[in-house]
């Protein structure tokens, strides 16, 4: 499937193919159209992490060009990181030259920002836990100055921090955007809304999505944090008591609201706190009843999920439907609702 290589700037003209899993069919519309796909009482819960500039090019102390792509803040102030050699995100990342090895203690700057590898993780070299010399303000200043979006060669040329914002971001907590909700303008939740169409927030730490080493990206998605606010689980709990359907918008809502489910017994409870839960085939829902999503490629991680919601024959159908028509992939492309009528 080919990418989109620029983001849409009429979004809500981009094309949405509705899956019907009950019904074993699936049909062309357009993301406008959603308003009239969902109910009187729907619940559609957005993911309303702020996406990072969380790409830092820089210089080992020894004059090697390498990049370091955030991966994850951890609680005691830490980041886990991948290092990329030589290059930037003209090159794909499985083309890009191997970054040298650089061992526990390790000083190096990037972004502007003086930077010491901590610990070097499994189950690559290139996976690292650093420490900035700079803290607080001052730090997250310099990553606003000196970082820049995550980006993938197949995109039409640089992007802005704003290209990678949904409408509704708050938290800078994801280091790729949320990219289900991109084509969620503001207009069209405010139609969603006139439609009956409640929506709630909560903020999960979308990571990255590839790396090009095998072994990492074997590991994706990593273990990611979220924060589901008590008035999210109320409206969650209250739409499925009235017998409406709790829609997320994204992946990475369906693993914030599943894997805190799962880790409490099959409650919802609200709070902070880390999901490893990986969703596929063979997993039943507990929350949420459908998803927003792009249009992903059989294969993929993103892909696997949906097994979740739908039969693997039918959304194969469904994909290779898409491609013949021309819809695009990646994050700027276009979308995919999996929702029984």
């Amino acid at each position: 499937m080919k990418p989109a290589r620029w983001p849409n700037e009429r979004p809500e003209t981009g094309r949405l193919l509705h899956v019907e899993p009950r019904a074993g069919r699936f049909s062309d519309a357009h993301v406008a159209d959603l308003p009239q796909l969902l109910r009187e009482g729907d619940l559609l819960v957005l993911n309303d992490a702020a996406t990072l500039p969380a790409s830092l090019s820089g210089r080992t102390e020894t004059g090697e060009r390498i990049e370091l792509r955030l991966l994850s803040r951890e609680p005691d102030g830490t980041w886990t990181a991948v290092l990329f050699g030589a290059g930037d995100w003209r090159k794909r990342t499985e083309d890009r030259p191997s970054p040298p090895v650089l061992p526990v203690g390790t000083r190096f700057v990037v972004g502007g920002l003086h930077t010491r590898v901590v610990e070097v993780l499994p189950p690559s070299p290139r996976l690292l836990r650093v420490a900035f010399d700079e803290q607080g303000a001052a730090l997250w200043t310099a990553l606003y100055r000196g970082g820049r979006p995550v980006q993938y060669a197949y995109t039409g040329g640089p992007l802005a921090l704003w290209h990678v914002q949904t409408v509704y971001g708050a938290r800078p907590w994801a280091v790729e955007a949320p990219s289900a909700g991109l084509p969620l303008t503001g207009s069209l939740l405010l139609a969603l809304r006139r439609r009956g169409v409640r929506l709630a927030t909560l903020t999960h730490a979308a990571g990255l999505s590839s790396t090009g080493d095998e072994a990492l990206d074997a590991a994706l998605p990593r273990p990611e944090r979220s924060d589901i606010p008590a008035t999210t689980v109320e409206a969650v709990e209250r739409t499925r008591a009235g017998g409406g359907r709790v829609v997320a918008v994204g992946t990475t809502v369906v693993r914030a609201l599943e894997g805190r489910t799962a880790q409490h017994g099959g409650k919802l409870i609200p709070g902070e706190g880390t999901t490893d839960l990986l969703l596929g085939p063979g997993y039943v829902p507990r929350v949420v009843h459908g998803l927003l999503t792009g249009v992903h490629e059989p294969g993929s991680s993103h892909h696997a999920l949906l097994q979740s919601f739908a039969p693997l024959p039918l959304l194969k159908e469904a994909a290779a439907h898409a491609e013949a028509a021309g819809y695009l992939g990646h994050e700027f492309g276009d979308s995919c609702l999996v929702l029984d009528a």
